[in-house]
């Protein structure tokens, strides 16, 4: 909670003080838009990530899924797992590589998808997110090698 409420503190500030530099010290016309967009774009993205973070991820003896239902993999389909220091992963997360591609997706601060790679974790208790991974990949390591 405490990383949550940090994180959409800091993005809906920055979105506030560009918004309001860019009507008290306004630059040039072209600097003073960009402002307003960059700020309005935080503003909206913190948004964003306020509705994905109040949902959780879930993971049942076959899928993986977010908390309104939407299936993020299925335990099938899960090819391997990193959660190696260098991985490109979230913060406190993993990364899953799976045999097919699926459509891109993305709660911010919670999942991401991008054809067969998915990264869990962000804004996710470094804990939780540990022992889901274990319990994952004792479940990929119980129905055998993949294709």
């Amino acid at each position: 909670m405490g990383r949550r409420i940090l994180g959409l503190t800091s993005l809906g500030l920055l979105g506030i003080l560009l918004i309001y530099i860019a009507f008290t010290r306004p630059p040039s016309i072209g600097w003073q838009v960009f402002l307003i967009v960059l700020g309005a774009a935080s503003l909206w993205f913190t948004d964003k990530m306020r509705k994905s973070t109040a949902s959780c991820v879930e993971l049942t003896p076959t899928e993986l899924r977010d908390g309104d239902g939407t299936v993020i993999a299925r335990v099938e389909d899960i090819q391997t797992m990193d959660r190696g220091v260098f991985a490109f992963k979230p913060s406190n997360g993993f990364l899953l590589k799976t045999t097919a591609p699926a459509p891109a997706a993305w709660r911010p601060g919670l999942w991401w998808r991008t054809g067969r790679r998915i990264g869990i974790g962000g804004m996710t208790p470094g804990n939780q997110t540990k022992f889901m991974s274990e319990v994952l990949s004792a479940m990929m390591a119980t129905r055998g090698p993949h294709p």
